[in-house]
């Protein structure tokens, strides 16, 4: 399974068609990322990226959206097991 996140772009660092690349945010984390997909973005647009990649841009509403959702899955309330089972069978 792939997962592409959005991140915001913070500047152009190179808009050189295959050489392109931005800074975007990632949830306060700023990463160099390879934006030959969308080389018409613009500094303050979102960009969905995948493996250091930006593949589209994103409506920031969208990515809103998006980022409630990863803020939801981060509840990891019953995930953790609260009795461990005696698999070693030891005595």
């Amino acid at each position: 399974m792939c997962l592409g996140i959005p991140g915001k772009i913070v500047r152009w660092l190179e808009r050189d068609g295959v050489f392109a690349q931005a800074e975007v945010e990632f949830d306060g984390v700023r990463r160099v990322v390879h934006m030959a997909c969308v080389t018409e973005a613009k500094e303050g647009e979102y960009v969905i990226v995948h493996a250091g990649i930006a593949i589209s841009r994103i409506d920031p509403g969208e990515a809103e959206q998006i980022f409630q959702t990863l803020a939801e899955m981060r509840d990891d309330e019953g995930w953790h097991a609260t009795e461990t089972d005696d698999a070693g069978g030891g005595s």
